[in-house]
């Protein structure tokens, strides 16, 4: 996804470079793009969102919305739901 295109549907894309502070001290997390690698993560453990199984987005996105009220009611709940992993 270029810069050109987000602006073209909306979307403000920010470029994150990496700190010439940090360069040679190994892997050092950068914050927004942590949050996204994270989401992206917790939504591979549910089977549905693995694959492109749904043929129409609006299905796709109900997935992932019942998929982060599971994540967020366990998290208030404390509370655990087995995975199809296992």
């Amino acid at each position: 996804m270029s810069v050109e295109h987000g602006t073209t549907v909306g979307i403000d894309v920010e470029i994150v470079e990496r700190n010439p502070m940090d360069k040679g001290t190994g892997f050092v997390p950068q914050a927004k793009r942590w949050i996204v690698e994270q989401t992206l993560g917790t939504l591979m453990l549910f089977r549905r969102l693995v694959r492109d199984y749904e043929s129409r987005s609006a299905s796709s996105e109900s997935r992932v919305r019942w998929a982060m009220i599971d994540v967020i009611a366990r998290r208030l709940t404390g509370q655990t739901t087995p995975t199809w992993r296992g």
